[in-house]
């Protein structure tokens, strides 16, 4: 694939940002586009390995080295076509993707990987600016319809596949919007919200039915639904943040990331937010605690609002620069990483542990915590951690973001109205082909999965999709 010696006659070159200083005073991309001779030549390094490993990284199945092939020849249209067969929006992945792909290339043994997420965007970009995606609705409409609760990368890609296979499908967003985690959780200087519009957009005009702010479980009954429709797919994600149980959690200014982060991106829609419920961090002090991707959207976002300063707590160790010997390719490498947000301005600071806030006139002011030592691996794998003695701290916190995950999806109406079965993890569970224990109603996505990434959420949506059409094709015998 590629050239044949391209990985040696070519360097790994990464798309450009936007200097700091430029970048934070908005919030739009701030990603620069590479030309395509530079893209192709990116292409010609992916080798001819034998076998693809990352396609083992890859949760939706690129046919990667297709692809790169097709781009290092100058085959964009062709590119674009083969890109789609596995991925319904490689324009998502391509911006906010990991690439855990690039983890398992065969190149990454000992050079760096083949910049196969960069690769994708170009692609995608390259077809939209062409022409070459164009609305193609089905030719033959069936007489089923499916209704998707959630309109997140996994109840799209499920829509977009089931329309194609004729179905009438219906989405339900709880929120004005559609586009779940994807417009609300995302910020737009990772994916700028006019790229999600676009695709809806064409999504649309293909035959999808979207309804807004109609929240099912509440506005809605999940009976209801089942009534309606021969299938109904459960995509509502896990919205159940982990919280943090303290004392002095209930002072104010103490707010959860997601509740911050859609806040913001309203704002960014030109969405009115009362005044009385604004999270602002401009002139403040601000602490996130988590070190994932929703911690580091939530400091890029408190950069760009003025913070006077912003430190990320994690609970865990600092991760190694390298790949350590239990951690082999094509393994996922756990390893640090460093996002755009932290090198805008934040002090990164790992193994705390939050003992309490602390504040005055019910506003929190101080942050009180620990540092921890955490043991070798045992056996399973897992290292114990102590308090370090003597090693507690304050530090002034006057706005506290809580970014350390999610508990899976909501316990509410919706789940318990059929006592619809969860997993040990409190996701919904399924069996094999994505049905829930009440006949006919599906689950894709986070809310099936738990906490994931995109990538995985547009798999899921596609398997249960795959699911839903082998049982209807069994409802009609």
């Amino acid at each position: 694939m590629g050239e044949v010696r391209g990985f040696l006659k070519y360097k790994r070159n990464e798309l450009s940002y936007e200097n700091v200083q430029t970048r934070i005073t908005h919030f739009n991309e701030i990603t620069k586009s590479l030309s395509e001779k530079e893209i192709q030549d990116q292409g010609a390094r992916c080798m001819d390995c034998g076998i693809p490993f990352c396609h083992s990284g890859c949760p939706v199945d690129n046919l990667i080295p297709d692809w790169n092939d097709l781009v290092y020849k100058g085959k964009w249209e062709e590119a674009v076509v083969r890109l789609h067969r596995t991925n319904n929006f490689p324009e998502f992945t391509g911006r906010v993707c990991p690439a855990p792909c690039e983890n398992s290339c065969v190149l990454a043994i000992n050079q760096p990987a083949v910049t196969i997420k960069n690769i994708e965007k170009t692609i995608i970009e390259n077809a939209f600016d062409n022409g070459y995606i164009k609305s193609n609705p089905p030719k033959i409409r069936k007489e089923q319809s499916v209704a998707i609760v959630g309109s997140g990368p996994a109840g799209l890609a499920c829509a977009d596949q089931l329309n194609k296979q004729g179905y009438v499908v219906n989405v339900f967003e709880k929120n004005e919007v559609i586009g779940g985690l994807l417009v609300l959780g995302i910020p737009e200087f990772k994916l700028e919200k006019k790229i999600v519009k676009r695709r809806v957009d064409l999504l649309l005009e293909e035959g999808v039915q979207f309804h807004t702010k109609i929240n099912i479980g509440v506005d809605r009954s999940l009976s209801e639904l089942r009534n309606e429709f021969d299938a109904v797919v459960l995509c509502g994600g896990a919205e159940n943040p982990r919280d943090l149980a303290v004392e002095g959690r209930e002072l104010k200014g103490i707010h959860f990331a997601m509740d911050y982060l859609s806040q913001q991106n309203r704002i960014n829609a030109g969405i009115e937010i009362d005044s009385g419920k604004l999270i602002n961090a401009k002139g403040k002090d601000v602490i996130v605690i988590g070190g994932g991707d929703t911690g580091s959207d939530c400091i890029g976002t408190a950069v760009r609002q003025g913070a006077k300063s912003v430190t990320n707590f994690e609970l865990l160790p600092q991760p190694p620069l390298q790949r350590e010997k239990d951690n082999p390719w094509p393994e996922w490498a756990n390893i640090e990483r460093t996002s755009t947000s932290h090198q805008e301005g934040c002090n990164r600071e790992y193994a705390v542990m939050t003992k309490s806030f602390i504040g005055e006139n019910g506003n929190v002011e101080k942050l009180k915590a620990v540092r921890l030592k955490f043991a070798p691996k045992d056996a399973t794998g897992h290292r114990q951690m102590k308090e370090i003695p003597n090693s507690e701290f304050e530090i002034n916190a006057d706005l506290v973001l809580l970014a350390m995950g999610f508990l899976g999806s909501n316990k509410n109406s919706l789940i318990e109205e059929l006592n619809i079965k969860l997993d040990q993890r409190s996701n919904v569970s399924t069996n094999s082909d994505y049905m829930t224990n009440i006949e006919g109603v599906f689950a894709a996505g986070d809310m099936r999965r738990g906490q994931s990434l995109v990538v995985w959420a547009i798999s899921e949506g596609r398997k249960a999709a795959q699911s839903v059409n082998s049982y209807l094709k069994q409802v009609i015998k």
